[in-house]
């Protein structure tokens, strides 16, 4: 495509200012009446917080993993050199750059662990651990100031780089130095050996360990793969939200959504892959220690949710997003992503709450209720609003970046 015909874009409104002020006094006026309603039902239950405990750590996992999708998809086009991606690539350096508060969200947490040790992470009770030949052999890794110190090191990391690549693309922005461009290709190989060591650890600290009798070598790979899923789908839905409200116009055309679309099909298949290969060879080994976590949710009402979740996370988008026209009419597209994000949710939910039924000895009965709607809006509001401060005077698109032209030009086959 020659120069003269390219998109347009000079006139396209490319930044928030005069929208963000009021829509984040909306959300965090919604983020804070939501936690209050699900810290009150959580005061009222009998069970010691431990259902708001999970409920925010299930929702914090959630919302986490869709940053750290977004993180992926910045590295990795710079690794690839990737031209297409450029007019989104702003969108998904924003939704990354919010891990910095994400950090923050899990504070509450912090302060649950030290108030009281046994209400989230049972490996904490030190009358659990005494007598468990297993337990205390992981106690030297399953310990509080390891977990901590682990911790931080995982949010210093993600911070940096998150930090790292918005802030050299913004700079860009104002000087139009090409250099930038090569220094963030230069980081993003070891960006993304880093991201994948710690994104697996941390879903072992997070996750795993809520059962800490049980373990997966694949349990990081899954967390990742449906956090790419969740990451992309926010992505898509973030350009659609701006678009039908009067931004980024001609920024971002039909083959972008096409190209995102074909993204998120395959690590659909991605994440089906990890969660048949962790099943399959837990199966195949028939070993008590192992077999025991997938025992909880093969068994009473979680035999739906697991179904819920085949069906929901893989066949039906698996057959929803096959055909090139859905990922190149918006409207379907934007479908497809809600759905991906709803069903991710339920992912997250089912990783976390069979482990709630099984400590409060309940495994016949769903821990569902108001108190995880209200923790997931509560938590939401500040997310988002998080990311509209994250936002603030900056273009949504990179306008000096050297392959811009790559991105308004591009084309699908």
């Amino acid at each position: 495509m020659k120069p003269d015909q390219l998109p347009d874009i000079s006139e396209d409104r490319t930044t928030l200012t005069v929208i963000r002020a009021p829509i984040m006094m909306v959300l965090v006026t919604i983020g804070f009446l939501g936690l209050a309603v699900a810290t009150g039902l959580g005061l009222l239950s009998e069970d010691n917080q431990r259902h708001f405990f999970h409920s925010y750590l299930l929702n914090f996992c959630y919302l986490l993993s869709i940053s750290l999708g977004a993180l992926f998809f910045v590295a990795i086009q710079h690794l690839c050199r990737a031209g297409w991606s450029v007019t989104v690539r702003r969108l998904a350096e924003i939704i990354a750059g919010n891990l910095v508060f994400v950090a923050v969200l899990f504070v509450p947490i912090l302060v649950q662990i030290f108030w009281n040790r046994t209400t989230v992470y049972t490996w904490l009770d030190q009358e659990v651990v005494a007598g468990n030949h297993i337990l205390e052999g992981k106690s030297s890794y399953l310990n509080l100031p390891f977990f901590l110190i682990r911790l931080a090191v995982y949010f210093v990391i993600w911070g940096f780089l998150a930090r790292y690549f918005l802030s050299r693309s913004t700079r860009q922005d104002d000087t139009g130095e090409p250099e930038l461009t090569t220094k963030m290709e230069w980081l993003s190989a070891p960006a993304l050996v880093l991201f994948a060591v710690t994104v697996s650890f941390a879903s072992f600290d997070l996750l795993m360990s809520l059962n800490p009798l049980w373990f997966s070598t694949i349990f990081g790979l899954y967390y990742f793969s449906g956090a790419v899923v969740a990451g992309l789908a926010t992505i898509i839905l973030f350009a659609m939200a701006l678009q039908s409200s009067g931004w980024l116009a001609n920024s971002i055309t039909v083959e972008h959504y096409h190209e995102l679309g074909k993204l998120l099909f395959g690590f659909i298949i991605f994440w089906g892959y990890m969660a048949f290969s962790q099943y399959m060879l837990i199966w195949y080994a028939n070993i008590p220690e192992e077999t025991i976590w997938f025992l909880g949710r093969q068994t009473g009402p979680w035999v739906t949710v697991s179904l819920l979740l085949l069906f929901g996370h893989l066949i039906v988008p698996f057959f929803g997003l096959l055909p090139r026209s859905m990922k190149r009419e918006k409207a379907i597209l934007g479908v497809w992503a809600i759905w991906m994000l709803v069903v991710h949710w339920l992912d997250m939910y089912w990783l976390v709450m069979p482990e709630l039924a099984r400590v409060l000895g309940t495994p016949s009965r769903l821990p569902f209720g108001l108190i995880d709607i209200a923790t997931l809006v509560g938590l939401a509001a500040f997310y988002i609003a998080g990311a509209l401060l994250l936002a603030g005077d900056r273009s949504l698109v990179p306008t000096k970046d050297p392959r811009l032209h790559e991105a308004l030009a591009y084309h699908n086959a």
